[in-house]
């Protein structure tokens, strides 16, 4: 009985410990490593909103053009 006992008492890990020694081993990124990714990721984003833009303005544009000889033709 006194084995029971023994392994009652074991003490439960703490979750806040646990989780501050993992955040120790982490590797941060640098300063400069990190201005670079976000200026990468910003000009990315620019970059593909401008062709979203171009695709947008070439598709209405195609229908428009599409629409105005559908009307000429059926008059």
């Amino acid at each position: 009985m006194t084995i029971v006992s023994v392994e009652k008492k074991k003490k439960k890990p703490n979750y806040f410990r646990q989780v501050q020694e993992e955040l120790g081993k982490v590797t941060w990124t640098s300063k400069k490593e990190l201005l670079l990714c976000t200026k990468v990721v910003i000009c990315s984003m620019f970059v593909f909103g401008l062709g979203i833009f171009g695709a947008d303005l070439l598709i209405r544009n195609s229908l428009q053009l599409l629409n105005t000889l559908v009307g000429y033709v059926g008059g």
